[in-house]
C-alpha cells in the first residue's frame, strides 16, 4: 500500500508541474536455456518459432546481444545482478553471488514492483534472490503465472516477472521432432555428419518449437489480463547449445543471444537494431524504465535510448569461461575474450590442457571420435579444434562469422591483437579478476555440497580413464 501511495503521490507531483503522468511499466523477462541463437526462425534458422516470428514483427530484434558467460549460471546471476560474473563471484557453473550483493528483486522492490519469478532458477543465495516463487519446477507453471497477474491487475501492482524456461536444454524430450526429419535437416559447416548429430539436432530443433509455444503463452496471458500496452516484455535464447564449439565456449555460438523487446508506444514495431548489447545491461534497463536511477555499482547501461531507435550502444563486449567445478570438465580450463565490431580475441589461458566438458563426452562428440578414428580427416580436425586450442585465437568477425580461420599468426594483424589483448586486461582488472589464479579459485564460489560432488565425479572420472 506504501509504495503505491507514494506513486500516486508523485504522479500528483508531476501534473502539477503541467508533465503527464504515466503509470510505471510492467517487466516481463523471457529466457530460454542453451538455446544458439542463429537456430531461430527470425533469426534465419531452421526452427519453426511462429511466436518468436510475432513478436519480432510487434518488437525490434537486435542482431547483436552477448552476455558475459556461456554457461546457465553465471548468466543468471549475470542479468539479475547487471554485475559481470567475476565481480558478482558467479563466475563457475552451480555458483553464487558473493554476500552483500544486490538483485533484480532489491532494486525493483524498492520502486514498488513485486517481483516473481517462475522456472528454472539455478541462481545463489535464495537471500540476495528472494523474489516471489511462483509454484513449479523447471519450467514456467502458466496457470500459476495466470493467477498472479490477475492478482497484479486486482491490486494495480506494477510487477516485474521472471519466466525462466529449462528448454532446449538436453537431453532434448519435448516437442514434435518429426517436424524436423533427420534427412532433412541442415547442420552447421563446423559440425561433423553422423547419424548422432543428426539424431540429435533434430530433438533439439523439436524442443525449440516447444520453448517457442512458451513464449506464446506469455503473450497469449498479457492479452488475456490488457497486460500487453504498458508491459516491456523482453525474450533472449540465452547462450548457444550443449553441441561443440557453442556452450563452454568464447565463440559467438556461445556468448551471442537472441534478443527481442516490445512495448508498444516506445519501441517501433518491426525493427531491426545491430546495436552491440549485453546482458548486463538489462537489470539497469529495467531500473530506468521503472522510473529508477541505476546504481553505479552496476555495469550495463541503460537500453532505453536504444530500444527508442538509436543504432549504437557498445564498441566491445567480453566473455569468460571457467571450466573448473563443470561437469565433466577439465581440471581448469580459463578463456576470456573481447569483441569489436570486426575482430574476436580469445585467450586461452592454460592451451597445454585439454579442454572437456559434458559435450566432449556426449554421444554426438563421441560418433565424431569414431569418424575421426576411421580416417576421415575433417571430423579429425574438428575433434581437434574442439579439444586443443593455442593460447591466442583471433577471427575476422565480418569475413568469418563462424570463426572457422584462427588468424592470430598472421603478422597484420599484429597491432588490433595489442589493442584487444589492451582492453580485455583492463576489463579483467575491472573485474577483479586474476586470470588463471581467480580459475583456481572457482571451488570457492560453489556450494559446499556441490564442491564435494565435482571432486567425487573428477576422481572417478580420473580412475576409469586409461
Amino acid at each position: 500500500m506504501l509504495n503505491r501511495l507514494t506513486f500516486t503521490v508523485c504522479a500528483s507531483l508531476v501534473l502539477a508541474c503541467g508533465i503527464r503522468a504515466e503509470a510505471p511499466p510492467n517487466l516481463v523477462f523471457v529466457i530460454a536455456d542453451d538455446c544458439t541463437y542463429r537456430d531461430l526462425g527470425c533469426y534465419g534458422g531452421q526452427a519453426e518459432t511462429p511466436n518468436l516470428d510475432r513478436l519480432a514483427d510487434q518488437g525490434m530484434r537486435f542482431t547483436r546481444c552477448f552476455q558475459s558467460a556461456p554457461m546457465c549460471s553465471p548468466t543468471r546471476h549475470n542479468i539479475y545482478t547487471g554485475q559481470y560474473p567475476v565481480k558478482s563471484g558467479a563466475y563457475p557453473n552451480h555458483t553464487h553471488v558473493d554476500p552483500g550483493t544486490q538483485s533484480i528483486v532489491q532494486y525493483l522492490k524498492a520502486l514498488g514492483y513485486r517481483v516473481a519469478q517462475s522456472g528454472k532458477t539455478h541462481v545463489g543465495p535464495a537471500s540476495v534472490f528472494d523474489w516471489e516463487k511462483i509454484p513449479g519446477n523447471s519450467n514456467p507453471e502458466f496457470d500459476k503465472v495466470d493467477t498472479f497477474l490477475a492478482e497484479c491487475v486486482e491490486n494495480q501492482d506494477p510487477f516485474c516477472l521472471l519466466l525462466c524456461s529449462n528448454e532446449p536444454h538436453s537431453p532434448w524430450n519435448k516437442g514434435d521432432r518429426s517436424r524436423y526429419p533427420v534427412d532433412k535437416i541442415q547442420l552447421p559447416p563446423y559440425y561433423v555428419d553422423t547419424p548422432e548429430t543428426r539424431d540429435g539436432m533434430s530433438r533439439y530443433l523439436a524442443e525449440i518449437t516447444y520453448y517457442d509455444s512458451q513464449v506464446g503463452e506469455a503473450m497469449n496471458l498479457l492479452d488475456k489480463h490488457k497486460l500487453s500496452d504498458n508491459t516491456l516484455l523482453v525474450v533472449v535464447s540465452e547462450q548457444g547449445n550443449s553441441m561443440p564449439f557453442a556452450k563452454w565456449t568464447c565463440y559467438d555460438s556461445g556468448l551471442q543471444s537472441a534478443f527481442i523487446a516490445r512495448w508498444p508506444g516506445k519501441i517501433k514495431a518491426g525493427t531491426v537494431n545491430p546495436a552491440m548489447i549485453e546482458y548486463v545491461d538489462i537489470l539497469p534497463t529495467f531500473i530506468e524504465a521503472a522510473g529508477g536511477n541505476p546504481a553505479p555499482v552496476l555495469d550495463g547501461k541503460s537500453l532505453l535510448p536504444v530500444l527508442a531507435g538509436k543504432q549504437d550502444h557498445k564498441t566491445l563486449v567480453f566473455g569468460e569461461m571457467t571450466t573448473r567445478g563443470i561437469n565433466q570438465g577439465a581440471e581448469h580450463f580459463g578463456i576470456r575474450s573481447v569483441r569489436s565490431d570486426r575482430f574476436k580475441y580469445i585467450w586461452n589461458f592454460t592451451p597445454e590442457t585439454e579442454f572437456q566438458n559434458a559435450c566432449t563426452h556426449s554421444k554426438e562428440f563421441q560418433s565424431w571420435k569414431r569418424k575421426a578414428d576411421s580416417g576421415d580427416k575433417r571430423a579429425a580436425e574438428l575433434v581437434l579444434r574442439y579439444t586443443t586450442r593455442p593460447e591466442v585465437e583471433l577471427y575476422d568477425i565480418v569475413m568469418d562469422p563462424l570463426e572457422m580461420k584462427n588468424i592470430a599468426d598472421e603478422p597484420q594483424h599484429a597491432e588490433i591483437m595489442a589493442e584487444l589483448r589492451e582492453q580485455l586486461q583492463q576489463w579483467m582488472e575491472r573485474c577483479g579478476d586474476r586470470g588463471q589464479d581467480t580459475e583456481m579459485e572457482a571451488l570457492e564460489h560453489m556450494g559446499p555440497n556441490r564442491t564435494k560432488s565435482v571432486g567425487k565425479n573428477r576422481k572417478q572420472s580420473k580412475t576409469q580413464q586409461p
